[in-house]
């Protein structure tokens, strides 16, 4: 266990925006959590994977963060499925990577993705038709109510569209997944038709695992979706809104031009993208150290000497904007500390 004082966490997120933790305790073994949570006390906890999808403010966090360095991966594949225990230290785009390469089947679309294992299904994470819940088995935590290692199965998860009882909640600490993959050699029937054009094949059809990771990482650098210190957009946390999910009698009085998708429950999905960039927020906004990613609506972007205070004055005028436009209540994806 490692304990360091007054540390800023500006470079430990992908937005690199904001102030220093009062302190951080960097574990590499979780052995060692009850410990630190017994030093921790009541005191205000916040657990950092990769920081993808975190705005820390300017004032920085008042408290004690938490980052577990475990990275252990164990995959058996002597069975029709694959089972895959993945540590929540694990860089998530390096294990979609490993299992790809094996030609095992369920996350390839999930490509690129930054971040730690242990924030999959912390937000449901998911992209180009496949999200973690469609593979999770399980996920195991500490939970500090019950001061134990337990197993929550996907069920009890309360999974939804980049939400999950986790989310919002300090109650459990992810230690680690358990994923179920498939042992085919072609991936399951594509759902994303801008990934099936990529591919050249007819959306629902099917193609080796390799060439839909390829397919999907090409895509996200198009939208300046990875991280890449070459690309000056890369400084974001990815797509700053959520896809609002809207009752479809709401949807009904929405100009026909709106992009929508039905979705299983009757609700309809909009475009987020769509909408800012109709509100009058254009791919390439630049305000102050602060802007709109040139590749893509949904990712707001920092330049040096950006603040989180310049960056969340930007994402409320948008939101007044399409509120103002459309009626439409956009919520925020990243974690805002």
């Amino acid at each position: 266990m490692r304990v360091s004082h007054d540390v800023p966490l500006a470079p430990l997120t992908t937005l690199g925006v904001g102030g220093a933790a009062s302190r951080v305790i960097d574990l590499d073994d979780e052995r060692e959590l009850p410990d630190a949570l017994r030093e921790i006390g009541d005191g205000p906890l916040l657990v950092l994977g990769g920081g993808s999808n975190l705005v820390v403010r300017d004032a920085g966090f008042a408290g004690t963060v938490l980052r577990l360095a475990t990275t252990r991966v164990q995959i058996d594949a002597g069975r029709e499925d694959v089972v895959v225990d993945a540590d929540a230290g694990v860089v998530w785009d390096d294990l979609v990577a490993q299992v790809v390469g094996e030609r095992f089947t369920g996350v390839e679309c999930l490509a690129g993705i930054p971040g730690l294992v242990g924030a999959t299904p912390m937000q449901n994470v998911g992209a180009y038709g496949q999200e973690v819940g469609d593979v999770l088995d399980h996920v195991r935590a500490y939970d500090r109510e019950l001061q134990r290692v337990v197993e929550i199965p996907k069920r009890d998860c309360e999974l939804a569209y980049r939400h999950s009882k986790f989310r919002g909640s300090t109650r459990w600490i992810i230690l680690g997944v358990r994923l179920w993959l498939g042992r085919d050699y072609m991936a399951t029937g594509i759902r994303y038709a801008e990934l099936a054009t990529a591919l050249g094949i007819p959306e629902g059809h099917r193609a080796p695992p390799g060439e839909v990771r390829a397919a999907v990482l090409a895509l996200r650098r198009g939208k300046g979706m990875v991280v890449d210190a070459a690309d000056p957009d890369t400084r974001s946390a990815g797509s700053f809104f959520t896809n609002p999910i809207i009752p479809t009698a709401i949807a009904m009085r929405l100009p026909p031009a709106v992009p929508r998708w039905p979705q299983p429950d009757g609700r309809v999905k909009l475009a987020a993208a769509w909408l800012i960039e109709h509100s009058g927020f254009a791919k390439g906004l630049a305000r102050g150290h602060v802007g709109i990613s040139t590749k893509h609506a949904l990712a707001l972007v920092a330049r040096p000497g950006a603040t989180a205070g310049e960056l969340l004055a930007l994402a409320d005028d948008i939101r007044a904007a399409v509120r103002v436009s459309f009626g439409i209540d956009l919520a925020m994806e990243p974690v805002v500390v």
